[in-house]
């Protein structure tokens, strides 16, 4: 259950809007970037020149993932809901702001406020979900982060929001740091549904 009443929504953008085949041991391989260190991380300490070539070659590696990307099962509900609800919605991303851009109107997304690493530092830094917050005058603790992997836990956490981990059926190991964990949009969808229910009673 939520901790705080939901005043609005912060999805992540790949494996929880749409769909990513993004190869990251290929990546890391090809940038010579060790498995312990964060990509990004690791891009931003190299020699400008490398650092120039290896941003170019993450933003290849993703425009390609970019045309293939197709939108999840349950978008279009939740979306809806959550327009019906006047919840409002916003997507932060480790995307790089073409590829995310590509993703979203591919797949007709309507989310207008759309964060990407070019816009703040990338997750797990809280600074973009901050500035969503300060965008809609909200306090942190009233939204809702949407994601699928650790880094979208710990940027909620960092940030002071609520967290939802999207599992698709599988265990993972740092579930517990969710505020609530769902199996997929639809669950998210029937559980912001039943809230706003209790809510109003």
């Amino acid at each position: 259950m939520l901790t705080h009443k939901l005043l609005g929504v912060i999805f992540d953008l790949d494996n929880t809007l749409v769909s990513s085949s993004l190869n990251f041991d290929k990546i890391r391989s090809d940038l010579g970037c060790p498995k312990d260190i964060d990509l990004l991380d690791f891009v931003d300490t190299l020699p400008q020149k490398q650092k120039i070539d290896a941003h170019k070659l993450l933003v290849k590696y993703e425009m390609t993932d970019a045309h293939s990307a197709t939108k999840l099962a349950g978008t279009d509900v939740l979306l809806t809901l959550l327009s019906e609800l006047e919840i409002p919605c916003a997507i932060v991303t480790r995307n790089c702001n073409q590829a995310a851009l590509l993703k979203i109107q591919q797949n007709s997304i309507n989310i207008p406020t759309v964060l990407t690493r070019e816009d703040h530092k990338a997750k797990p830094a809280p600074d973009a979900l901050l500035d969503v917050a300060k965008k809609w005058n909200t306090p942190p603790e009233n939204l809702l982060y949407v994601g699928d992997y650790l880094y979208d836990l710990q940027a909620a956490q960092n940030a002071n929001t609520m967290s939802c981990l999207i599992t698709y059926g599988k265990k993972m190991s740092y579930a517990d740091l969710a505020t609530i964990e769902v199996h997929n949009l639809t669950e998210l969808s029937r559980t912001i549904e039943q809230l706003c229910i209790v809510e109003d009673a």
